[in-house]
């Protein structure tokens, strides 16, 4: 059982838009920017994703905790919120799985959160609106040092958080004997990521964001995968310039999330902010080629410009995937390269498993060109 101790709080949005509920007592004014997403579980998997890195995350179910939290759902080695916004923390926890309690957990890795806001007209705000700064605070009303915190934070556009939770140094993953070797850039990458890359037969070298090209060809890749990650992907400058020459060498190469936006800039495409992402696990997306829907789970507040007809500017991309709400580009592949990517995340966690297939499509590319290089040879 939760043994939190509340006070008032309130969450302040940079337009003036208030919202009170409880705050636990050591509750210090946080800012981020405030975005929502509409998955019903998976809420440890979603604090621990550095994709959410410098966010204050809404959770639009109502009651959040009811499952408790354990030491193996985490996306990564530690929470990456800015903050968290609830309806209801549920007070007890019943699961087989569980370690422990949410509140306790959240303020135990000292996350602000706040709860018994109205989560519904808050999301219903933002819609609107669009996403937008906003400070977590203790009180009935915002205190100058509040009000204060919020006019300094940064705007999202502009920002490389890639390299701020990027791994510092290359690691390995998976068995040293496996066949496959892939090197991923780590941008802000899930463990399940690794997970999937690892029980589909790969050994992963996790390399910084910031790494050259060179380095990661000394390494003698089979594929290099681009990963998720947080942040504006055009502030993210030294990585088209790794991506275009580890291409030039036709290595495959397989991006999701911030990755597939690098792809796409890369090419000579633009990234455009949304007025309020997609976030959660019950996104429907078609792929072009076959008409099948997929429902995916997604992260990005950043989408590449275009649609189903193409993306100005990247005459050397085609459109693979589309997203059947806002006809957003979630897929692209490269005309003549081995080269392909999509804006939502196979590996879930949370989320439905529909494109986890992906995973064996960029084996395929791999294989396939590991033949063709051996013939070639």
């Amino acid at each position: 059982m939760s043994k939190c101790a509340e006070q008032p709080g309130f969450l302040l949005l940079e337009d003036g838009t208030l919202f009170h509920g409880k705050v636990p007592l050591s509750t210090r004014p946080s800012v981020a920017e405030v975005v929502f997403t509409t998955n019903m579980s998976g809420y440890q998997e979603v604090f621990t994703d550095p994709s959410y890195d410098g966010q204050i995350v809404v959770m639009t179910a109502p009651m959040i905790g009811n499952y408790g939290v354990n030491d193996a759902d985490p996306e990564s080695a530690r929470p990456q919120v800015a903050g968290v916004v609830m309806r209801e923390l549920s007070k007890n926890y019943s699961s087989w799985r569980a370690e422990g309690d949410l509140g306790e957990w959240l303020s135990e890795k000292k996350i602000p959160f706040i709860e018994g806001v109205d989560t519904r007209r808050l999301t219903k705000h933002l819609r609107t609106v669009g996403v937008m700064r906003g400070v977590i605070g203790a009180g009935e009303s915002p205190s100058a040092e509040a009000t204060a915190a919020l006019e300094a934070c940064p705007s999202m556009e502009g920002l490389d958080l890639a390299s701020r939770v990027s791994t510092r140094e290359p690691y390995t993953w998976g068995d040293p004997r496996s066949r496959w070797h892939v090197v991923a850039y780590d941008y802000g990458i899930k463990r399940n990521i690794l997970r999937l890359f690892s029980d589909h037969g790969c050994r992963v070298t996790v390399l910084p964001a910031t790494t050259p090209a060179e380095a990661a060809l000394e390494l003698e890749p089979d594929g290099v995968f681009l990963s998720n990650g947080p942040g504006d992907p055009a502030a993210v400058e030294y990585a088209p310039v790794a991506v275009r020459d580890i291409a030039s060498r036709d290595v495959p190469i397989f991006g999701i999330c911030l990755g597939h936006q690098i792809l796409g800039l890369t090419y000579g495409a633009r990234a455009v902010k949304m007025p309020y992402g997609h976030r959660g696990g019950n996104h429907p997306v078609r792929d072009l080629a076959t008409g099948r829907v997929l429902i995916t789970s997604q992260n990005h507040g950043f989408a590449v410009e275009g649609g189903e007809p193409g993306i100005p500017g990247a005459s050397a991309l085609e459109v693979t995937h589309v997203n059947l709400n806002d006809g957003t580009v979630e897929g692209l592949r490269h005309r003549d390269l081995p080269i392909f990517a999509v804006q939502y995340h196979p590996e879930a966690a949370p989320g439905p498993h529909d494109a986890r297939p992906l995973f064996n499509q960029f084996l395929d590319v791999v294989r396939n060109q590991t033949s063709q290089s051996g013939t070639n040879s």
